[in-house]
């Protein structure tokens, strides 16, 4: 079983994403984040968010996707302090507060929260790599969202030095959205084995990750190299 695209749903959430926060100045990230997770029919969607602002336009536009698609909408938090500061700054901004908020550490947070389709994690974070790490991806696969990813230099990272070991990678690409946005497609847990003739499950070939960057679209793959 793999994800499935709907346009029409993303079209639906892009448009009430922008509908919900009039008020708001911040253009571009959060209805894009939220059309990406209701097209991509999300049931569990998890936010790894920071105190800062900035969080509360994409909180609106996870939770818009959320209704779209009947999922859950998970807000992860480092301790009690960020999540007093968040939750202030969304009553600040008249935004309601996530009916799911998990405040651990990240190993912990994300041992909470398994069979993720839709991560986004603000890289403001300090611990933003180990919310990669320990991320528990659902079995059909994921997409994993970076956002705030120049302050990082993201872009100069290999994701797969950052994600659990055995994830796929199918696909990456940077985009000059906000503050940098890194959008990473996972594949389904079940896509990497291959049987032999008689039906057993082949030994392991040595590979190496590389990497490449399309010079006219700037979209980034990931792909193993069979040595």
């Amino acid at each position: 079983m793999k994800l499935v695209w709907s346009p029409e749903t993303a079209s639906k959430a892009f448009i009430d994403t922008i509908k919900s926060y009039d008020n708001f100045k911040e253009f571009g990230v959060a209805e894009l984040l939220s059309a990406m997770a209701a097209g991509w029919n999300a049931k569990l969607i998890v936010h790894a968010c920071s105190t800062a602002s900035s969080s509360v336009v994409t909180t609106i536009g996870l939770a818009v996707a959320a209704r779209h698609t009947g999922g859950r909408h998970v807000c992860v938090l480092a301790d009690e302090r960020s999540k007093s500061e968040y939750v202030k700054v969304l009553q600040e901004a008249g935004v309601l507060t996530p009916a799911e908020i998990v405040v651990h550490e990240a190993e912990a947070a994300m041992a909470t929260v398994v069979g993720v389709d839709f991560l986004v994690v603000d890289c403001k974070r300090r611990d933003f790599a180990r919310v990669l790490r320990f991320v528990n991806v659902s079995d059909k696969g994921a997409i994993l969202v970076c956002k705030n990813t120049w302050i990082r230099n993201f872009e100069k990272i290999c994701y797969c030095a950052l994600l659990p070991r055995g994830i796929r990678v199918v696909r990456s690409v940077s985009l000059p959205v906000g503050q940098g946005l890194s959008i990473i497609h996972v594949g389904s847990s079940n896509g990497g084995s291959s049987s032999s003739s008689d039906g057993s499950i082949s030994k392991s070939k040595l590979s190496r990750w590389m990497r490449h960057i399309d010079e006219r679209s700037g979209e980034e793959h990931v792909y193993r190299k069979l040595i």
